[in-house]
């Protein structure tokens, strides 16, 4: 299984992130990950995850890990498991000094720390009110992959990726699922392998009847590429997949402007109002963002608007965001709109049948 055909939109896609990495501060944590490195001592016999192992998950149900926590001004609401979240994490395998390697080793005690303590406690979390949440460790493709010429090399990577985020996902249905209700999450690199698991696994397949809903994060997604599998055009919709990518109102991205002419056939859900339509929805209607710190909810940071294949907001307003001056909020696709995404998740399984 190979990704040659998204090698194009790849060389022109992830550039921007490597700006992101350098605010990640704003929507996460600074580089303390080295002080968890010692949670990590496991070693693969082979070089390849063990799903039977639970070291070999960020997120599982069965151990207590950071996609459990809640922040605290949730403490009191109620907790259910009325399905189950399978998470592919987004890129955090970045480091300048592996550039020119193809994937994360499975058991790099960093990248795992880093993967648990960002994107796990950050955006799996948000997951977590009514279900269970599984998120596989991956051999995740270097960044540099997704803007290096060399696309065959870049195409392995991720084939690579995707064979242990396959793996992870044919473990969890014949050891854990039982036939219970399915929530596909997802972002960036994670979007991109979650495209490809929705199409072998889903897409007109028997399994589809237990999809409640699919969010695809951060990653352009058109239509036709999921099939039988539609986008959401209502907040309670079942069955159907959301996606879009945020960006500063105003600013068009290059690769932006390269998917122009196809805007029209790619699905970009507002996470404000859970429609695709272009109307303008206020911050108002903004729950809550997570930022910085995660025991502090922010409600009414950004508004949100669909146009060109993306959602548009204004600048979000938090404390010192004057100072935030990229137009790309890509790294806070999840985070920005953390609230409402718990909220929809809620009523979507409310009117899964």
């Amino acid at each position: 299984m190979v990704f040659c055909r998204f090698s194009p939109l790849m060389r022109h896609f992830y550039p921007f992130l490597i700006i992101f990495l350098t605010v990640f501060g704003i929507f996460g944590c600074s580089d303390k990950y080295q002080s968890y490195r010692s949670n990590y001592t496991f070693r693969s016999q082979n070089g390849a995850p063990d799903y039977e192992n639970l070291d070999y998950w960020a997120a599982h149900p069965w151990k207590k890990d950071p996609s459990d926590s809640v922040p605290k001004p949730l403490f009191s609401e109620k907790r259910d498991s009325l399905a189950d979240v399978f998470f592919v994490h987004p890129t955090t395998f970045t480091r300048n000094k592996d550039f020119g390697r193809a994937n994360a080793a499975i058991d790099d005690d960093y990248i795992n720390a880093k993967t648990d303590y960002s994107t796990i406690l950050l955006q799996a979390s948000a997951f977590n009110q009514s279900s269970r949440v599984f998120a596989p460790r991956y051999r995740q493709a270097h960044i540099g992959n997704f803007y290096s010429a060399d696309t065959v090399s870049s195409s392995k990577a991720l084939a690579l990726a995707y064979q242990d985020v396959r793996a992870a996902f044919i473990y969890y249905l014949e050891h854990y699922n039982n036939g219970r209700p399915i929530v596909i999450a997802s972002h960036s690199q994670g979007a991109l392998l979650s495209i490809r698991l929705l199409e072998e696994f889903f897409n007109g397949k028997s399994l589809q009847s237990k999809l409640v809903v699919a969010y695809i994060v951060g990653w352009p997604l058109e239509k036709k590429m999921l099939g039988s599998i539609p986008a959401c055009i209502t907040p309670e919709q079942t069955g159907c997949v959301c996606s879009w990518r945020t960006y500063k109102e105003g600013y068009v991205a290059p690769w932006v402007k390269k998917e122009n002419m196809r805007a029209a056939e790619m699905i970009v859900t507002n996470p404000l109002s859970w429609t695709t339509d272009t109307a303008f929805v206020s911050r108002t209607y903004n729950k809550g963002a997570i930022l910085m710190d995660f025991n502090k909810v922010l409600p009414a940071t950004t508004d949100a608007r669909v146009d060109k294949g993306v959602v548009f907001t204004r600048r979000p307003k938090f404390k010192g965001s004057f100072l935030y001056r990229t137009g790309n909020y890509h790294i806070g696709d999840i985070n920005l709109y953390y609230l409402n995404i718990r909220e929809n998740l809620q009523l979507r399984l409310s009117s899964f049948h």
